[in-house]
């Protein structure tokens, strides 16, 4: 496959000799069976970028230049993927900075995942194997951890481990998808909104740990007041657009009724059965997972349906076994409130209310859409949910 690495250049006369001597001199020798080329997206630097590339350009055929006014990191690589794949007609697309900050040694592997049939690849800064620099001061990291997240929690994709990275592979098709929304997004939003609506869609997305370091030369272009303002009003609207349009708000509404009957029959099995707690709680949980599993099948996750009988009766089994850790938070979460502040109707019925709020919630939205639906496609458990069905 023809490959692009695009770097968007302001300024980084020192830098570029740098990176593209190493991709071209060390990286692309081991890759043998893609053609590599870079894309240079410079934006009119005072400093001399674009001649220091005119002046590779000579000595590598396989270097290309994009010139363009400045108009933040987005409208680059917008401008950029453009250029790549209608004048290179690039089939796989990297996000890539021009100090080094990204490891290019990973590019293989990068290149390995798309073999392997996955739309996107991201690099990860915060899963076993990545790193931020350790010179790094408190605020700063402290900035970056959280502010991550930030971006996980409300998203509500947990699974990807660093949204606001900007070492990327894609397929060009999934640039070619997502383009017409991306426009909006000038500055460093650009990187959580692309990949945000490149899940959102359902592109396979794989994670390749790696060690980010800070720039030796050059300074940031980042200005951390406005990028976490921004950030948070873009994961914010994101995500009420997201739950308004999306099996979500059916979701919940299934999951409230399911509520209901969880929270009648809890207190049917206590005062007239007499049961304990934990098994009252259990049963009546195990009520509400049959009512939920009925409804999300035939209304929530309508798009994902599964009509065949057999087929059903296959996955109600794996759907309870997935909702196995929903009944075990309720009923443990009602056994310790009942047995540290008695076991009372409003002991109980708080007790179900935490438990569904904070942990049921989260919990069984993402193992739906994983195991039983499939509407998230997660690289480290794909071959788990073949194996499922």
């Amino acid at each position: 496959m023809k490959v692009v690495i695009v770097i968007p250049t302001y300024n980084e006369k020192g830098n570029i000799e740098r990176v593209i001597q190493i991709l071209e001199e060390k990286i692309f020798p081991e890759i043998k069976n893609h053609d590599m080329h870079i894309l240079v997206v410079d934006d009119n630097s005072p400093d001399g970028t674009a001649i220091e590339v005119r002046k590779l350009m000579k000595k590598f055929r396989n270097i290309n230049l994009s010139l363009g006014e400045k108009r933040g990191l987005g409208t680059a690589y917008v401008r950029g993927m453009n250029y790549a794949i209608e004048k290179m007609n690039a089939e796989v697309l990297f996000e890539m900075d021009a100090d080094l900050s990204h490891d290019p040694t990973k590019i293989p592997q990068f290149l390995e995942k798309i073999d392997q049939g996955f739309d996107m690849v991201t690099g990860t800064r915060y899963s076993k194997g990545g790193s931020i620099p350790k010179n790094w001061g408190v605020n700063r990291k402290i900035q970056s951890i959280v502010g991550n997240l930030v971006v996980r929690s409300i998203l509500m994709r947990f699974w990807i481990h660093d949204w606001t990275g900007g070492f990327r592979a894609l397929r060009s098709e999934v640039f070619l998808k997502e383009k017409k929304e991306l426009t909006a997004f000038r500055g460093y939003t650009f990187q959580v909104s692309f990949l945000h609506k490149a899940v959102r869609d359902g592109f396979k997305v794989a994670e390749i740990p790696f060690h980010f370091t800070d720039r030796t030369l050059g300074r940031s272009k980042i200005v951390p007041r406005e990028y976490i303002i921004d950030l948070l009003k873009y994961v914010i609207s994101a995500r009420i657009v997201e739950l308004y349009h999306s099996p979500f708000m059916k979701y919940a509404i299934t999951g409230f009724m399911g509520y209901l009957i969880n929270a009648i029959t809890l207190e049917i099995f206590s005062e007239f059965f007499l049961l304990a707690p934990f098994f009252a709680a259990l049963f009546s949980a195990e009520l509400s997972i049959i009512w939920n599993f009925i409804l999300n099948n035939f209304w929530a996750f309508g798009k994902h349906k599964i009509t065949n009988p057999w087929k059903i009766l296959f996955k109600f089994p794996q759907f309870n076994l997935v909702s196995l850790g929903s009944l075990l938070i309720i009923s443990t979460t009602v056994f310790l409130g009942t047995h540290l502040f008695g076991n009372t109707t409003i002991v109980r019925q708080t007790s179900l209310v935490i438990a569904i709020a904070l942990f049921v919630i989260p919990y069984s939205y993402s193992m739906y859409n994983i195991f039983i639906w499939k509407r998230w496609h997660i690289s480290s458990l794909s071959k788990l949910q073949e194996k499922l069905g």
